[in-house]
């Protein structure tokens, strides 16, 4: 069989169920290929970074790697940002991309790139086909380096000479990943470490969720009883309301929870990506860590490890808890708990009589009308650091923030492959106006195939992050503002519906409605305060 039947099988062979792109010239026996398989559906988008986007959160939310594809040239340039962005935040994700062939490579020629060094900063693997028959270990290679922890993005680039190539090769066998643990000195040392610290301070980081350790985690901290805190991509780890849960941290600005790390003397750090937040910024006082991770610590003066916990997070957790570590109960001064709560508007209940309307209104609604299985996805901007800080999900991995590359557009596309990772689940899109735009078209694409969700455009006509950051240091603000197409007509000429939302009542009485009988995709323009 050709080489591109033998690629769709090693696809089958993986799992693989969508592939996100858009084809051309160089991927047209792919296609073809494609087109036979019964258990991939192909999706074509309308934007390569859609595919991508689209391929990141399926990969987050399904635990298996996302896959896109493009063509050269601006087909390929196009898929970048989607995966720069799955690549630092974490999400296995696994492009494959045209590329001119072999003979004309050499050479200036037409839209070609060297797309294996262009690829190569943005992935953890990138390579290009050499032979033809490479192409299963190829193929098994590349799944197994997405998924391996830290996952990530990899890309692989299919000279069009190959595709039609003969071959008899089929899929390699998929075997499990190994499970790492630590070695029972390092157990032991921690164990010690705590034993000998009166004020330990949690902080939990995405691989905690990624590696399915939240039950453990909850099971250490209940022993501990000592403060918690989380980055944005790790929000649902505790219950809102439980007392040892300090929140969220990792902002620029007024971080509450720093003044509770300043009065700890040991930080425990599970799980944490420091694309998130690098320890400069968080431990100042260079407070001693115990390190529990995948792998080991990038080690600096901020970052001082007594010890680390290195491998599976799940298994580590386990360990930890069968050794048996001693309770540590202490709290921050100041009633910092109440405080950080007052700070960051996290409420019980919404309050839909108040005015202005505001992105915290929109928050609070959406908290208090949704299941526990809602999946929110944030697009990047000013209401980003707002759900960071006040929406608390009622599960781990309901809340998909884009907080490595942190990359504007990403939660329309994103909202399609949540969709299609959890197609039971009810999804709600929070973008920015301006972040909407951006892939604003990939509501055609959800439409075509018959998807329903709530797509929430939050109105104020600027880019508002921006132009709070430019008050503050010029006084006035530049180049940061636009005029909106009226929403409701657009998303019209999509056959999608469209409501405006001007005050928190109008909102609430919307979302309460569409959510509760979704069917189809909804579209709420949310005029908000500006």
């Amino acid at each position: 069989m050709k080489v591109s039947d033998v690629l769709v099988q090693c696809l089958e062979n993986e799992g693989v169920e969508f592939v996100f792109g858009i084809v051309g010239t160089e991927t047209l026996d792919l296609a073809d290929s494609l087109s036979k398989s019964k258990q991939i559906q192909f999706i074509n988008v309308r934007h390569e970074q859609g595919a991508a986007f689209m391929a990141d959160v399926y990969g987050r939310l399904s635990k298996k790697a996302g896959v896109c594809l493009a063509t050269l040239g601006p087909g390929a340039t196009n898929l970048m940002t989607g995966i720069a962005s799955a690549q630092l935040d974490h999400s296995p994700l696994v492009a494959l991309i045209g590329q001119a062939g072999i003979e004309r490579q050499h050479k200036e020629s037409h839209q070609y790139l060297d797309l294996v060094k262009l690829f190569e900063p943005a992935t953890k693997w990138s390579t290009q086909l050499q032979e033809s028959p490479s192409i299963p270990s190829i193929m098994r290679k590349a799944f197994q380096t997405a998924m391996m922890e830290k996952p990530g993005a990899v890309a692989i680039t299919l000279p069009e000479n190959f595709s039609a190539q003969m071959i008899a090769n089929k899929p390699l066998p998929v075997t499990p990943l190994p499970v790492y643990v630590p070695v029972s000195n390092a157990l032991m040392k921690a164990k010690f470490l705590i034993q000998n610290h009166n004020k330990p301070f949690l902080i939990i980081g995405n691989g905690v969720i990624r590696q399915d350790a939240v039950p453990e985690l909850q099971i250490l901290i209940e022993t501990l009883q000592s403060p918690v805190t989380h980055s944005f991509m790790a929000k649902g780890v505790l219950p809102k309301d439980h007392t040892l849960n300090f929140y969220t941290f990792g902002f620029k600005e007024n971080d509450e929870v720093l003044t509770g790390l300043d009065e700890a003397d040991l930080l425990i750090v599970i799980g944490f990506d420091f694309v998130e937040k690098l320890p400069k910024d968080w431990n100042q006082k260079k407070r001693p860590i115990i390190h529990i991770d995948s792998v080991p610590a990038e080690i600096n003066e901020y970052y001082p490890v007594e010890t680390e916990l290195i491998g599976n997070l799940k298994e580590t957790l386990q360990l930890l808890n069968q050794a048996g570590v001693p309770a540590k109960s202490w709290i921050p001064a100041g009633n910092l708990h109440e405080h950080i709560k007052t700070a960051y508007q996290i409420k019980n209940t919404s309050d839909s009589n108040s005015l202005p309307f505001t992105i915290e209104d929109v928050l609070q609604s959406i908290e208090a009308i949704a299941s526990d299985d809602t999946i929110v996805i944030s697009d990047v901007g000013a209401h980003k650091v707002s759900i960071a800080r006040t929406y608390q999900p009622k599960r781990p991995n309901r809340l998909i923030i884009s907080n490595g590359l942190a990359s504007m557009g990403i939660a329309l596309p994103g909202a399609i492959g949540a969709k299609l990772a959890c197609p039971d689940d009810p999804v709600i899109c929070i973008t920015g106006d301006g972040g909407a735009l951006m892939n604003f078209a990939e509501i055609e694409t959800a439409k075509r195939l018959g998807l329903s969700f709530i797509i929430i455009v939050l109105n104020d006509s600027m880019l508002k992050l921006e132009v709070q950051q430019m008050n503050k240091m010029f006084g006035q603000n530049y180049g940061v503002t636009f005029e909106n197409p009226d929403f409701l007509q657009l998303s019209g000429s999509y056959g999608v519906q469209g409501i405006r939302a001007n005050n928190p009542v109008e909102f609430e009485t919307i979302l309460h409605e569409k959510l509760l009988s979704l069917d189809g995709i909804i579209l709420i323009d949310a005029v908000i305060q500006k």
